[in-house]
């Protein structure tokens, strides 16, 4: 919020909106903050490969959902795409469910594993709602307003939740603050580009674009973390190389009949 205020006061945007778009700013901001929310409680009950899989089914739920509320077409094309982009994460993340209990070890009961399953497939949905809802309004609002309501509805949500768990301490450790600090700027920044791209491009398209994020997590891992992603990541990484040039070709040859 700190950082978004300053920015809406120099594009002189105000911090309301058009009044006939208020209802789904607002909606943006329920289903944009739930969503993430729901992910990372879905990495505290479940297995990060299970939660991962789940949660990128996204892009299954955008397409169905542009299609049902936007009226865009999805073509075969689409459809091969998508499924290069599923591919790469189920290749990358092995989950236990597919490949067997001797790819990656199960963690937590049962009952935690379910709860997590659906925690990601939730957040699945709002997010796909969330893409929906911000290519619905494209260059209506600036996407700086956008972002303000996201980050306000979403200090309310983790506010209330956190008192009813009755969890609203700090890390101990200096260096975790640190590291809290900057995955509030370091998301800033990723929601910034991408409700940039969902008001100048086709929501299916930024959704198949956006799973180059797990690209560039591998990468981040070799250099800072120097763990060695397997033959496994590298096939899925191939995978969503593939699927997000495909897309990109594609849209481009659309774009230019």
């Amino acid at each position: 919020m700190l950082v978004v205020i300053p920015c809406l006061i120099y594009r002189k945007t105000g911090f309301i909106g058009p009044k006939d778009l208020r209802i789904f700013l607002i909606l943006r901001g329920v289903f944009g903050s739930t969503a993430m929310i729901l992910l990372y409680y879905a990495f505290h009950m479940t297995s990060l490969a299970d939660a991962t899989v789940v949660s990128f089914s996204c892009p299954v739920f955008t397409s169905l959902f542009v299609c049902m509320f936007l009226k865009e077409k999805y073509s075969l094309w689409d459809v091969l795409f998508t499924a290069f982009a599923i591919a790469r994460v189920i290749l990358s993340v092995r989950p236990p469910f597919l490949f067997g209990s001797n790819t990656a070890k199960m963690t937590g009961s049962s009952s935690d594993q379910l709860k997590g399953t659906f925690a990601s497939l939730g957040q699945a949905v709002f997010a796909a709602s969330t893409f929906v809802i911000l290519r619905k309004m494209g260059k209506s609002v600036d996407y700086f307003l956008t972002i303000w309501y996201y980050t306000v509805v979403g200090l309310v949500e983790c506010v209330i939740i956190l008192f009813v768990l009755g969890e609203w301490r700090l890390p101990n450790c200096g260096m975790d603050r640190l590291f809290l600090l900057l995955m509030g700027l370091f998301g800033l920044g990723g929601q910034v580009f991408l409700t940039k791209a969902l008001q100048i491009e086709k929501a299916g398209l930024v959704v198949l674009m956006k799973t180059m994020d797990v690209v560039f997590a591998f990468i981040s891992q070799i250099i800072f973390l120097h763990d060695i992603p397997t033959w496994w990541t590298v096939g899925g990484a191939l995978c969503v190389v593939a699927s997000s040039a495909g897309a990109a070709i594609h849209n481009w040859c659309q774009g230019s009949e």
